[in-house]
């Protein structure tokens, strides 16, 4: 693949990228209750990302990689300001969603300054550590390892950024603690549950892409 040219597994992978992240950042404002543990909503959506990114870094290596997560920052951005102009913009007469629209939406430039930091450095951690351990082991094995470890830093990273910036003087501290130390405890899970599924992916776009096969199961 030369330098002005991406695949189209490529560009299918940044696509997917930037929808989980656009829909995890509107999905963030909502607090859920499970009884035993508190999350947001986002939590559904966001590690998909990390495990969208672990595949980038994987096959693309990190300078891609940073390219599509900076890519992900301008298109919810996009997202933010049109909804902001959405918002703003004069109600028809028999429009009743106006406070509600507000509600939910208003509050997105708040969660997006949160997110972007916490977004670029988790991400970009995620990516560098991958990318540090691969180059530490060229032969490709020991991939679940590689993609725990960083989903574990990035995700820890992005959860103290995010939660303080996002909801302090909105929820208890103790809260933002808790939703802290979960979210990044419940992410890492969400990767290791699926990494079967991740190798498989993997392995099959190596081959798509005609890659060179490696031992990433171990």
């Amino acid at each position: 693949m030369t330098k002005s040219s991406y695949s189209f597994t490529f560009l299918l992978l940044t696509l997917l990228f930037c929808v989980c992240l656009i829909v995890s950042n509107l999905m963030e404002i909502k607090v859920v209750d499970l009884r035993f543990l508190t999350v947001t909503a986002g939590v559904v959506v966001f590690p998909i990302s990390y495990i969208i990114n672990d595949c980038i870094v994987e096959l693309y290596g990190f300078r891609k990689a940073r390219m599509v997560i900076w890519l992900g920052f301008a298109m919810n951005l996009l997202v933010s300001l049109l909804l902001q102009i959405g918002i703003l913009l004069p109600g028809a007469a028999e429009w009743q969603g106006q406070q509600a629209m507000q509600l939910i939406f208003g509050a997105v430039p708040r969660i997006f300054a949160a997110s972007f930091i916490a977004f670029v450095c988790g991400s970009l951690a995620n990516a560098y550590v991958m990318a540090r351990m691969k180059a530490a082991s060229p032969d490709g094995s020991r991939f679940s390892l590689r993609a725990i470890v960083s989903t574990l830093w990035g995700e820890g990273i992005d959860s103290v950024i995010f939660f303080p910036i996002a909801f302090a003087g909105m929820i208890p501290a103790s809260t933002i603690i808790t939703l802290i130390i979960t979210q990044t405890l419940l992410k890492t899970a969400y990767e290791i549950a699926v990494l079967p599924l991740t190798i498989l992916v993997v392995k099959r776009l190596r081959k798509i892409e005609g890659l060179a096969p490696a031992q990433i199961s171990e």
